[in-house]
């Protein structure tokens, strides 16, 4: 069904990336950088192409914004690759982008292992094609010991499913008697959550203009630090993933106290 669509080659990952950081407080990079990559669709539509053109063009984005970070400090980055809505798209794009995550996950694999990057996945599993799920096994399993930057990718992720999620979770515990009530508390709470393991991300970027949350992450950005741009996921850049991180070492992160002078 998509002959033809991947005969353009994929460029492999790039190596360390020669950055621009004049003015940047490496000691104060955030740990963890939440991305909502949005603008593939309209970036392709804006150069008369298809939509799916956007979605490959968004991928190639995506190893370059990883390698970036990594060379930066960032520790994890947390890509919202498709959302729980995102079925409501045609049909025939919706197939495009489950194709390219297998096959991303297919031709980047031993790239992830070559640069030490750990790929996670958050989201449910059901209704996945079978292939997705099994791209995603293996891409877990060939780079759980890498020990560098984590690539943590939601598919088929909302916040709000996320949270009923570990709401059934926490009570199927307590009625198995494994859990008491009382016992019941953020901690608790964020072990049942498909991030699990991650901290809370630092900063926020939106890209494409919009300026809402779209349902990601709904507990964990609930002091991220939140950056936009009108600019299209595809021709996001390393010098505006800087940009961002200036912004967010130029707030005081108060987490509802105050700063103490």
């Amino acid at each position: 069904m998509f002959k033809g669509l991947f005969q353009r080659p994929v460029r492999s990952m790039p190596s360390a990336v020669t950055l621009k950081t004049d003015g940047l407080d490496m000691t104060n990079i955030p740990k963890h950088v939440a991305i909502i990559m949005d603008g593939n669709g309209r970036w392709a539509k804006a150069q008369g192409k298809a939509r799916t053109y956007g979605h490959k063009a968004g991928a190639e984005t995506l190893k370059t914004i990883v390698r970036a970070a990594d060379t930066l400090g960032i520790k994890a980055i947390t890509a919202y690759a498709f959302s729980t809505e995102n079925w409501k798209r045609p049909v025939t794009e919706v197939h495009f982008i489950m194709e390219l995550l297998s096959r991303y996950l297919t031709s980047e694999i031993e790239d992830f292992k070559a640069n030490n990057v750990q790929v996670r996945f958050m989201g449910s599993r059901e209704g996945l094609p079978a292939i997705v799920n099994e791209k995603m096994d293996h891409a877990i399993d060939e780079t759980k010991n890498d020990t560098g930057i984590i690539l943590n990718l939601a598919i088929n992720y909302g916040g709000q499913a996320e949270i009923l999620h570990a709401v059934r979770s926490i009570a199927q515990q307590v009625a198995n008697g494994t859990l008491n009530v009382e016992d019941i508390d953020a901690p608790v709470f964020e072990n049942n959550l498909y991030s699990k393991g991650l901290p809370s991300p630092d900063l926020m970027i939106r890209t494409g203009g919009d300026l809402r949350v779209s349902n990601f992450l709904l507990w964990q950005i609930a002091y991220s630090e939140i950056w936009t741009t009108p600019v299209y996921w595809p021709d996001f850049s390393p010098d505006m993933l800087i940009e961002a991180i200036k912004v967010y070492q130029s707030r005081e992160r108060r987490f509802g106290g105050l700063v103490q002078k």
